[in-house]
């Protein structure tokens, strides 16, 4: 498996993560959510429409734990690979976008964007090494 095809598997698994649905409400607000109408513009759908993506499908969620297991196997002591790899599959399902991008990433290890950029090379680099090694097997 080539270093694309990573890339492309750890986005696919950053926006399905992000396309899950969230936890709901929590116990204390599921036993009294009652279904009134509570102004009137509520009652006539006056309320703005809230863009969601959908959910996805069983064999998406598979992929997506599959990919993200991978980075187990950039080794401890590069940590911060690992960081970099995990947020950088952050992908917003609806829009595409990165939810960090490099210039960020760096502002938040406190190292310039571009050797972010290349520390993400190496990681990508270290897996797909990693993941021929266990193809060979």
């Amino acid at each position: 498996m080539g270093g694309d095809e990573v890339v492309a598997r750890l986005e696919a698994a950053g926006a399905t993560l992000l396309a899950l649905p969230s936890g709901g409400y929590s116990t204390q607000l599921r036993q009294m959510k009652f279904d009134i109408v509570h102004t009137a513009l509520e009652a006539y759908g006056w309320e703005s429409a809230v863009l969601r993506p959908p959910v996805p499908s069983a064999a998406a969620i598979s992929a997506m734990d599959e990919a993200f297991g991978w980075l187990a196997m950039i080794p401890e002591t590069r940590y911060v690979l690992r960081r970099i790899l995990g947020a950088r599959a952050l992908v917003h399902p609806i829009t595409e976008r990165y939810l960090y991008p490099w210039r960020r990433l760096g502002a938040m290890l406190g190292a310039d964007h571009k050797s972010v950029q290349r520390w993400h090379g190496q990681g990508i680099e270290i897996l797909a090494a990693a993941l021929a090694r266990s193809e060979e097997k």
